[in-house]
């Protein structure tokens, strides 16, 4: 089944793999998820995505949850989670506009996750992209477009959501983004791309 099918969604984000490994069995034990995503990312953690009806998704998270605990970094369960954090999940990336831009950066992909969903409920953006964990040493970042006032909005719900207040990295929110920049953004997020773009 797809992911994008499935209203609930949870993640979990541990430090350990093997714990993570084993948080993810008792997950898929203890309910009949529709979806399970698990896998490593940088720095060495381990994240284990669950998706499909509501009540099967809460069973399974509370799983993880217990045998997890000793290594959990982070964790989100969204039981009603919206459309786009779904399609930026799976790699889409959509098309800043607008006047203004919005990033949310934090210290784990679960945060990031939770901040993009808060910030889309919350207003009336779009979401550009989500980046997790893998070349940023561990953080995610979030990034929405929009009117001035809609970004802003969504910008102080998403990083009014990250709990613990330190795992919020930087939120920002720049008006009238540079057509340069934007370039720079949609085309790839690596410095090394960017820096050889147009160079061959």
């Amino acid at each position: 089944m797809s992911l994008a099918d499935q209203p609930a969604l949870a993640l979990l984000e541990l430090g350990s793999i093997a714990i993570g490994v084993l948080a993810g069995d008792a997950m898929v034990k203890r309910a009949p998820v529709a979806v399970v995503r698990a896998g490593t990312v940088h720095p060495g953690r381990f994240l284990v995505l669950v998706a499909g009806d509501v009540a099967c998704v809460e069973e399974a998270y509370q799983a993880g949850l217990e045998t997890g605990r000793a290594a959990l970094l982070d964790e989100v369960y969204l039981p009603a989670v919206h459309p786009d954090v779904v399609q930026a999940l799976l790699g889409r990336r959509g098309a800043a506009s607008g006047e203004a831009l919005g990033v949310v950066e934090t210290s784990t992909a679960a945060a990031t996750i939770r901040a993009a969903d808060h910030g889309l409920k919350g207003a009336e953006v779009s979401l550009v992209e989500i980046r997790l964990a893998d070349d940023l040493g561990g953080k995610a970042y979030c990034v929405l477009s929009g009117p001035l006032a809609e970004v802003e909005a969504a910008v102080e719900l998403a990083a009014a959501s990250v709990e613990p207040a330190d795992r919020l990295v930087a939120s920002v929110v720049i008006p009238q983004f540079h057509d340069e920049m934007l370039a720079n953004l949609t085309a790839s997020p690596e410095f090394r791309a960017r820096l050889t773009a147009g160079e061959a």
